[in-house]
């Protein structure tokens, strides 16, 4: 048996590892997946924060269907005018500070990332920057090479020049950054570092440095955005005014997309000296945006009161159980450290074996840089039923932990 195969390659398929889940998922509807041959997931990291309104929103559906009979692709972006487009724009300048009035919708929030880094760079003429030790911003070429995780890097490399790195939630670090840096890239809240939460002081004076040498803001909030830290965006609760912003993953309600917010001044970079400063065959895709406009209109319906109060209901549950050592969340993002990657392998088969052997178990998984903790992203909607079912599923997992 060939040790590098896996069930991926095995049906002509492109494999990220040697040891998938492996799972077949005949269907999904609402926070549940499930699965070929019987039993279901309840699906407690939303797909890895992209199925944030569940699985089959109908306002979702509905948007997509409406745009099925319309058209599909038409043009490569920026050529045709596209009311879909427009409409999505809208939606989402809606939430964002005054300021950012451009949209451009990508395909990934790792190209939003790529689309970022050469905005800043094409607006201050300037060629250095600055990532932040525990980011992740995705693994193409440049988002990878602005992310801290070297063992995801080494194998990779050479990648980018001109870029170093500040120490997380250290304020003393920040005269670093001189009228030399382009732009500083933050991930608002850091996901795969394990839902860190910095200090609003750091932030604060991080936006304060950029300003002062005029570099750039750039926040990532492919993970954190879209309702994920109780609201729309985290950078709301720090007080924050980016000077670019990265979007993805929930935006679509489950269709791949990315998107890239700035001002209009900043915007019209790409379109000259050269123009097509950033191009993309797919990006603003019809039916992309089309799902986008419907996870936004679900958005603006969540009550945020109601969701903290579920979340702390979360929290109490979860922190008191024995295998638990301790817990980090803002609103329904949360990082459960269980002491050894040992636990977290057996708390996220324990939830598969649940849903194939008694019918229903917790989908769970793990952090690329933090092996002693599991991620924790639950759909925003969902009934009181089936999110207190999903939590009890979670606790039982964290009990095949505790012995």
């Amino acid at each position: 048996m060939d040790p590098h195969s896996s069930p991926f390659l095995d049906h002509g398929l492109a494999s990220t590892t040697l040891h998938p889940l492996g799972l077949k998922v005949q269907r999904a509807e609402g926070p549940w997946l499930h699965l070929e041959g019987g039993g279901k997931l309840f699906d407690a990291i939303s797909g890895i924060g992209v199925s944030s309104f569940g699985h089959g929103h109908p306002n979702i559906l509905g948007a997509l269907k409406t745009q099925m009979d319309q058209h599909l692709h038409a043009m490569v972006y920026g050529e045709l005018m596209q009311e879909v487009q427009i409409e999505a724009s809208q939606a989402l300048r809606a939430t964002l500070p005054d300021h950012l009035d451009a949209i451009y919708f990508l395909n990934s929030g790792a190209e939003a990332m790529e689309a970022a880094m050469k905005l800043a760079k094409r607006v201050t003429g300037r060629r250095r920057l600055f990532g932040v030790e525990g980011g992740y911003h995705g693994s193409t070429h440049g988002a990878l090479s602005i992310s801290s995780n070297e063992g995801r890097k080494s194998a990779y490399r050479p990648l980018l020049p001109d870029i170093d790195f500040l120490p997380w939630n250290k304020e003393q670090d920040l005269e670093k950054v001189d009228a030399t840096v382009a732009a500083v890239v933050v991930e608002t809240v850091q996901g795969d570092a394990g839902i860190r939460v910095p200090k609003a002081s750091w932030l604060l004076a991080l936006q304060k440095k950029c300003q002062e040498v005029g570099a750039l803001l750039i926040l990532d909030e492919i993970q954190c955005g879209m309702g994920r830290t109780g609201k729309p965006w985290a950078f709301a609760h720090f007080g924050l005014q980016p000077d670019i912003v990265c979007m993805g993953k929930a935006l679509g309600g489950g269709m791949p997309i990315g998107a890239l917010a700035a001002s209009k001044s900043h915007m019209k970079a790409f379109a000259h000296s050269p123009a097509l400063g950033h191009i993309t065959t797919f990006g603003g895709h019809p039916l992309a945006c089309a799902a986008a406009l419907g996870a936004l209109q679900v958005m603006e319906q969540l009550d945020w009161s109601q969701l903290e109060k579920r979340w702390c209901g979360w929290e109490r549950a979860l922190s008191a159980h024995p295998a638990v050592h301790h817990m980090r969340r803002l609103g329904g993002f949360m990082a459960l450290e269980l002491g050894h990657a040992d636990n977290v392998e057996r708390a996220v088969k324990a939830g598969i074996h649940h849903a194939q052997t008694e019918g229903e178990g917790a989908m769970l998984f793990w952090f690329l840089s933090v092996p002693t903790a599991f991620r924790l992203a639950p759909p925003l909607v969902g009934s009181d039923e089936d999110m207190e079912r999903g939590l009890s599923l979670v606790l039982r997992c964290l009990d095949e932990v505790a012995g």
